[in-house]
């Protein structure tokens, strides 16, 4: 794991453990909750403030800002008119009416707006390799925003600011669900719950499937960042793998014929079709599709800004951006990045291992090409 970002990340996230013992959490179906070591730990990520600034910007629309109430008569989401202006931004005055009424404010992907969530978010990515976002909940007193339910990811809960007490249920209710997966209707839990209240600074780590709802006590609000792990499942990952394999591949395009439905086994043909996904390039391919979509679907968040001379001293790849090298069968180097791929001389794969370690560069022509696409930071 690479100090800065991440190591900031992870220490906040999943304060008190190892990467490997985050790790078998991560691959577990057990719930955790964390107790805070400060009230004010999560303090720098967000505050009710920040949401007033926000909520009093052009950003603030539809669908990112939402409300919900679980006292409403069939679903819990207020519709959309009662808060926002027939544009989809959101109508202030009526917001904050209904805000005072019971309805909670939810704030969708606020790390895309808000730059220490986003920061933090990143430095998460780099770890665990696959996109992570933020929600937002702002809970007036006594209320509760969403009946129980499961998420179709892992979840952290990060307590800002109050206090929220949560029932959470052991075991899935649902094997491994996914955003795929149909919700079964008014499906209750299983057992008893496990009753907790968390606390500012504390933090609550629900993996997928696993049921749980949350209610604000009398007297005391709450805001809490709900961290989403969206992790690829197989079934993801594999239809992606045959998407790109497709078009590679004249033997995955060959006619299926259907009009022998009946009069010839099927299953030798589609065992011989699964077995060219499942050679060693193709592996290798599959991680790199999986970098490479992580790589396209993030923000860039480089170092350097809109005036920046080439520093001084030791540079290294930047943080923000999600970077990874491909070795190709033709002994090939290529920087797959967020604005695409680049090419690399021999030269230039061995100066990218010395970035890679914080060394110092030197003033080349390489190293201020990587700097103007934002690619480098000092070290």
């Amino acid at each position: 794991m690479q100090a800065g970002l991440t190591e900031a990340a992870f220490s906040l996230a999943f304060e008190g453990m190892t990467v490997d013992q985050a790790l078998a959490l991560r691959e577990g179906l057990d719930w955790k909750h964390f107790r805070g070591s400060s009230p004010g730990r999560f303090a720098g990520l967000l505050s009710v403030a920040a949401l007033d600034a926000h909520l009093r910007t052009d950003g603030a629309r539809m669908p990112r800002i939402a409300m919900a109430d679980e006292a409403r008569n069939g679903s819990a989401g207020v519709p959309e008119e009662d808060f926002t202006l027939p544009d989809g931004r959101v109508d202030l005055p009526r917001l904050l009416t209904r805000f005072d009424e019971g309805a909670s404010l939810v704030v969708s992907q606020f790390h895309e707006t808000h730059p220490p969530l986003a920061e933090f978010c990143r430095g998460l990515e780099r770890l665990f390799l696959h996109p992570v976002q933020s929600n937002i909940y702002l809970t007036p007193p006594a209320a509760q925003g969403f009946r129980t339910h499961f998420d179709t990811h892992d979840v952290l809960v990060l307590q800002v600011e109050g206090r929220k007490r949560w029932r959470v249920w052991d075991g899935e209710r649902v094997a491994r669900p996914t955003r795929r997966t149909p919700w079964p209707g008014q499906m209750q839990p299983l057992g008893e719950p496990h009753v907790l209240v968390l606390e500012p600074g504390d933090a609550l780590y629900i993996p997928r499937g696993v049921m749980h709802d949350a209610a604000t006590e009398p007297g005391s609000l709450s805001l809490h960042a709900t961290i989403g792990f969206m992790e690829a499942s197989w079934a993801q990952a594999i239809r992606a793998l045959l998407d790109e394999a497709e078009l590679r591949d004249a033997g995955l395009r060959e006619s299926l014929p259907s009009w022998r439905i009946g009069e010839a086994d099927l299953l030798p043909a589609l065992a011989e079709k699964l077995s060219r996904l499942a050679m060693p390039e193709q592996a290798e391919r599959l991680a790199n599709l999986m970098l490479e979509q992580l790589a396209r679907d993030r923000q860039p968040l480089p170092a350097r800004g809109l005036f920046a001379p080439f520093p001084a001293g030791a540079l290294r790849l930047t943080e923000g951006m999600h970077t990874h090298l491909v070795q190709g069968g033709d002994g090939t180097v290529t920087l797959f990045w967020t604005g695409g791929a680049l090419p690399l001389t021999d030269a230039e794969a061995a100066e990218l291992t010395h970035l890679a370690e914080g060394t110092e560069p030197g003033d080349s022509a390489f190293a201020r090409k990587l700097w103007a696409m934002g690619l480098l930071e000092p070290a």
